[in-house]
């Protein structure tokens, strides 16, 4: 995909996104950094000192459906502590802003949820989430977001993150959509593994994976050379990253909502109605993988039957057994995918997906995480590797090298 079809499909998102906030009151969410369909350019760093922000400034204030008012203005202050310096991101369900937190002279950003009607249990559910995480991991060993604080001010619930850097995406955006190296993706893949393996093991679920969610805990880069494109781009001076809004995390014994997970990172489970558990967030992660390495989306699609067109297109045919099972039987024609080759949809298909497994590579690694994403994007839940499984995988073999160095 083009610089140009990637800015097109962004205005396309931030689009969409205006249009579903209606549908989002159906089902709750905390996902300030983008709509449960779409990101792009609506998306904001939430919990990011980066450089950019929302185009048009807030008001001053924000009233709520009570008529509660908080006040905006840099240099307030809440709970006699949290001084506002500037506003980070702005989105459906809230506001992040980065403050100084006067007892501690460091900055933090302090994420305020609208006090919208279900919105304050959605709250208090992300904060249970962060404290569980906090608790089980007082060491600070896995690559979660931490909560530092959280209150009540003026009817909205105020949650203190430690301050991160970019999101992953916005690196991506800034530095025109070039791929990371492969290099660069394995260390950043192995934190990323490693914190949610972390989850799964603790019986939770993140549900939303993507770019827009795994921040750089700094900002910082250096620009260099790009020998395969001959432009200058940005390389990340720190490979650390966090997984970030908890919002929609579930655990193994609560109630699991049908549809989760943005549509582009959305597993073929959760779209064929068949239930969903811990494997929804490898598949995450493998789209999630293969837009670092190729610098676009795998599965850019805005429609339910495209989508597992794509799949097909990049994957090889839905098994039959699955297709059975689903409760989506509008999508099934003689036990098979219901596609139209002949529609602008088939050729949208054709011209954007390709076989994964037609893929040229040019070294061993890059087979390798080819390898790692073919067994993460598998159909079959009960064939697709656990994120325990995959750290094991060839590809993070330098890596669990030099933990053991380390430790």
């Amino acid at each position: 995909m083009g610089r140009k079809d990637k800015e097109s499909w962004e205005a396309e998102r931030t689009s969409a996104a205006l249009a579903s906030l209606k549908l989002q009151a159906q089902q709750p969410t905390l996902e300030i950094y983008g709509t449960p369909e779409t990101s792009g350019q609506l998306q904001l760093t939430l919990l990011s000192d980066g450089s950019d922000s929302a185009d048009d400034a807030p008001e001053d204030t924000c009233e709520d459906n009570e008529g509660e008012q908080l006040d905006y203005h840099i240099g307030s202050v809440l709970k006699d502590r949290y001084e506002m310096v500037s506003m980070l991101g702005d989105g459906a369900f809230g506001r992040v802003m980065k403050c100084l937190d006067r007892h501690k002279n460091e900055f933090v950003a302090v994420k305020v949820v609208m006090n919208f009607e279900n919105s304050y249990e959605v709250a208090r559910s992300e904060i249970a989430v962060l404290e569980e995480i906090n608790s089980l991991d007082d060491d600070n060993k896995f690559a979660c977001v931490r909560m530092l604080d959280w209150f009540e001010c003026k009817r909205h619930i105020c949650i203190v993150f430690e301050l991160l850097g970019l999101s992953t995406f916005e690196f991506l955006r800034q530095n025109d959509f070039l791929p990371f190296s492969v290099e660069q993706i394995r260390h950043m893949a192995f934190q990323l593994f490693r914190a949610v393996s972390f989850l799964h093991r603790n019986k939770l679920t993140h549900t939303d994976l993507k770019p827009e969610n795994i921040l750089f805990v700094s900002s910082a880069f250096d620009l260099e050379d790009d020998p395969k494109t001959m432009c200058v781009c940005r390389k990340p001076k720190s490979l650390e990253v966090k997984v970030v809004d908890f919002g929609t995390a579930t655990f193994d014994h609560q109630h699991h909502e049908s549809l989760v997970s943005t549509r582009h990172y959305r597993a073929p489970e959760v779209i064929l109605d068949l239930g969903w558990n811990q494997s929804c967030d490898v598949w995450s992660l493998g789209c999630v993988l293969f837009e670092f390495y190729f610098g676009q989306t795998l599965f850019l699609s805005h429609d339910c039957l495209e989508h597992l067109a794509m799949m097909e297109e990049v994957l090889g045919p839905i098994p039959p057994h699955l297709l059975e099972q689903t409760r989506k039987k509008h999508f099934v024609h003689n036990n098979r995918l219901k596609r139209d080759e002949q529609s602008s949809s088939g050729g949208h298909i054709r011209e954007h997906c390709r076989p994964l497994k037609f893929i040229e590579t040019e070294s061993e690694e890059e087979q390798q995480l080819l390898d790692l994403l073919g067994c993460m994007l598998e159909y079959d839940v009960g064939r697709r590797i656990t994120l325990e499984e995959a750290l094991w995988h060839p590809f993070f073999s330098l890596m669990r090298t030099k933990q053991t160095q380390r430790s």
